[in-house]
């Protein structure tokens, strides 16, 4: 009997992972966020190694410092993107995906002058992770639980976290040269932009509808009042 609670009680929390990945197959746009979601995870936290070593060989402390400043300011400007529309956030991304490829070519140039632009593309991404997460929970509210969308979100970042660590130290353990890894990473950039392009035009089709319909509705409340 005793056993049998114990199976009992351990099997519990495993059927939460089947739920939320019995709601990720339901949603397409759930499916689209989480690929969007985890490629480019994947991609920054397979560089970011990279670029850490980079940073103790080029960087004084006061630089390393003033971008650790400016990625912790993501919490002050929130209220700034109160209005901002998600698809808006998610073209944003687009081209900061677009402008990280390439500069890439910048590692062939000058090493200084790519670890400034990486180092400055990662902190922008940082302070748009945060701002999209809050505008994508509100706006997923009425595909998924809140609870069960963070989970989820929490559970597919920390798989890519891991994944593109491993990744990292799988290419040094080799000597991969920096060249051919941002090689790999560009492409799964291209192929990240694309999934990412597809998101944004969902989200901008569901609310140019939503707007549409609350247009419809206020032309009709009108006309109901001055009738």
């Amino acid at each position: 009997m005793d056993v049998t609670l114990i199976l009992w009680s351990t099997n519990m929390p495993a059927r939460h992972y089947k739920t939320l990945f019995k709601e990720l197959g339901n949603s397409k746009l759930l499916k689209l966020q989480v690929t969007v979601l985890f490629l480019t995870t994947y991609i920054d936290w397979t560089l970011m190694p990279f670029i850490a070593k980079l940073e103790g060989l080029y960087l004084p402390v006061f630089m390393i410092s003033f971008y650790m400043l400016l990625g912790a300011t993501d919490g002050l400007i929130q209220p700034l993107f109160k209005k901002v529309k998600i698809y808006q956030i998610y073209l944003f991304v687009i081209i900061l995906d677009v402008i990280q490829i390439c500069s890439y070519m910048l590692a062939e140039i000058d090493i200084l002058l790519f670890t400034y632009a990486i180092l400055s593309i990662f902190t922008l991404q940082a302070i748009t992770f945060e701002i999209s997460r809050i505008h994508t929970v509100d706006f997923m509210k009425n595909e998924i639980e809140i609870k069960d969308y963070l989970m989820l979100r929490s559970f597919v970042v920390s798989s890519s976290i891991i994944g593109g660590a491993v990744t990292a130290m799988v290419l040094d353990y080799f000597d991969i040269d920096l060249k051919h890894v941002l090689s790999l990473l560009a492409f799964f950039g291209v192929f990240a932009i694309f999934i990412e392009y597809k998101l944004y035009a969902k989200f901008k089709k569901i609310v140019q509808i939503e707007e549409t319909i609350i247009q419809r509705q206020k032309a009709f409340l009108n006309e109901k009042i001055n009738l």
